[in-house]
């Protein structure tokens, strides 16, 4: 995997999401309904002084979402190894940065190939002991209404202030319940994810229709 880690993957779905997150920004700014997504004027000096925070709103979250300290605090990956982690990914084709706003940018096709035929081998679903944690792959929201258990252990991240009582499933990273309660979008990724992982044949057909979905919707 050309020194790839777990944690990488993790960090690639996080862009993912942030990214989602600034095209709801945008579309919000380009709405009908935002005061100040046209102007049918020309400036002068007292429009110079009335703050527009729609139009501000994409630029100061792209400066803050994406630095190291922040991606350390939202995924609880220390910014040593997102700094490496960049690099990993950029150097195996997982990432390129975005000439105009030079932000880091998920090449989504080949994220798509390595989850769907590589990951599981590369990072096997490990089951440990009963325990409360998080919900993840069928058990998780973006699955659980749509696919039903049969009785199964439901699988959980161990955490000690999850609801959820089932078989631990060792997370994609070890941070994962730190990031996940701070994104619900990442949450639902890495659900899908864990449910590729798990490897049962009507859960990862699903589990890949979704992912398709959520990579495809930005």
């Amino acid at each position: 995997m050309n020194g790839l880690k777990s944690q990488d993957v993790g960090l690639l779905l996080k862009l993912i999401s942030l990214e989602k997150a600034e095209n709801k920004i945008k579309a919000e700014i380009n709405s009908s309904d935002c005061l100040f997504a046209w102007q049918d004027w020309d400036k002068d000096e007292l429009d110079e002084l009335v703050d527009a925070p729609e139009l501000l709103k994409l630029p100061e979250f792209q400066r803050s979402v994406y630095s190291l300290r922040s991606l350390e605090s939202s995924t609880g990956i220390s910014k040593s190894q997102v700094s490496l982690g960049l690099k990993r990914s950029q150097s195996v084709g997982l990432l390129i940065y975005e000439r105009s706003t030079q932000l880091p940018r998920v090449n989504k096709k080949a994220l798509q190939e390595l989850l769907y035929y590589g990951l599981k081998y590369f990072v096997p679903a490990q089951k440990g002991s009963l325990g409360r944690g998080i919900a993840t792959a069928f058990a998780a929201p973006v699955l659980n209404k749509k696919l039903k258990s049969a009785g199964d252990t439901l699988p959980v991240w161990p955490d000690s202030k999850g609801n959820t009582q089932g078989v631990k499933i060792e997370p994609l990273f070890k941070s994962v319940p730190h990031a996940v309660k701070r994104d619900p979008e990442l949450y639902a990724l890495l659900a899908l994810v864990d449910a590729i992982r798990l490897g049962l044949p009507r859960e990862r057909k699903l589990a890949q229709e979704l992912l398709v979905q959520r990579l495809e919707d930005i």
